[in-house]
């Protein structure tokens, strides 16, 4: 295995009751698990091909428009992404920064195309709950129209994507990872003694910024900072999902835990674009000539539920940071 030459020592400089490279070269196939007291880059790399296999695999999903492929898809570049940023000490970051910004473009791609998907199906569904007499003029039928084209190119863009020089070139490089990935000067220790304490810091993040959030004034303020927390808990989430093979069910429970508050904070954000989506089909549908009185509504219907979510996000998370949900790490 190769060892690039940012690391500041050889793998026959680890210290007695490591691993040795012999060791490292048996990392498991996709699929597999790992033992705890493996090395801390065959676990690693064993939860990075798993979800390179599950890439490849989606990718004839989302041409199909199969349900759910671009969430899926999207998801699992969020999960490399993660455990690329959690476990520098294990693969270090400078060397995998090319494929974490390809990532984070495809992922952007993916992004658009799903929010094509979610956010028309949201408003549609709000609409359900205004009474028949509120809903004045060709709503649903402006929220479809509205949104149909900017699905259709932004699915447009997604396969045209797939057709890249940059796509190809980031499926070639995750494959070189997951079959011979840089080390790190933690890379040959046990798993169970390196993967939880990186669990840790990215749970601290995501400390730091729900605090962050909480303090925000409300408003413009706190809607950005808790879709920051939202990112360090889903941040934590997938790191703990990583090293579930070192740390066992406590890592399983923490990494369900983080994701409620994802989840509820992801609800949150919802509600923000579409409270935003509904001032812009209102101002749509006065320059159209039509009555935006039932646009107001939905504006105020989201407004209200984006402000029940923000209590909401903070008792879970109070909940998701119990210290009997984090005493596995170190």
């Amino acid at each position: 295995m190769a060892v690039t030459t940012t690391h500041t020592r050889t793998l026959s400089d680890t210290r007695p009751g490591q691993a040795n490279l012999a060791q490292l070269r048996q990392i498991p196939i996709a699929g597999t698990r790992p033992r705890p007291s493996a090395p801390a880059a065959a676990v690693v790399t064993a939860y990075l091909k798993t979800q390179a296999a599950r890439l490849a695999e989606l990718e004839p999903k989302v041409r199909a428009d199969e349900f759910d492929s671009v969430h899926q898809m999207r998801v699992t570049t969020r999960r490399l992404r993660a455990t690329l940023r959690s476990f520098g000490g294990v693969i270090p970051r400078p060397a995998t920064s090319e494929l974490a910004a390809d990532l984070k473009w495809l992922g952007g791609l993916l992004g658009e195309a799903r929010d094509g998907e979610v956010l028309p199906a949201h408003l549609l569904t709000s609409l359900e709950q205004v009474p028949v007499e509120l809903l004045i003029g060709p709503v649903q039928a402006r929220v479809q129209g509205h949104f149909a084209p900017e699905r259709a190119s932004a699915r447009e863009q997604l396969i045209a994507a797939f057709g890249t020089v940059r796509y190809t070139k980031l499926l070639a490089n995750l494959d070189r990872l997951a079959q011979d990935p840089p080390l790190g000067p933690q890379a040959a220790a046990p798993a169970r003694d390196v993967l939880p304490a990186a669990v840790r810091r990215a749970y601290r993040q995501a400390n730091r910024r729900m605090r962050r959030a909480r303090h925000a004034p409300r408003g413009h303020g706190r809607d950005v900072a808790l879709h920051e927390a939202r990112k360090s808990a889903r941040r934590a989430r997938y790191a703990a999902e990583a090293a579930s093979p070192a740390a066992g069910k406590p890592a399983r429970k923490f990494a369900r835990q983080m994701k409620k508050v994802q989840s509820v904070i992801g609800e949150h954000q919802d509600a923000v674009i579409a409270r935003q989506a509904a001032r812009d089909l209102g101002i749509g549908a006065h320059l159209a000539g039509e009555n935006a009185f039932t646009y107001g509504l939905l504006y105020e219907y989201e407004a209200c539920r984006a402000a029940r979510l923000q209590d909401r996000a903070r008792t879970t998370w109070q909940q998701a940071s119990r210290p009997r949900h984090r005493k596995w790490m170190p």
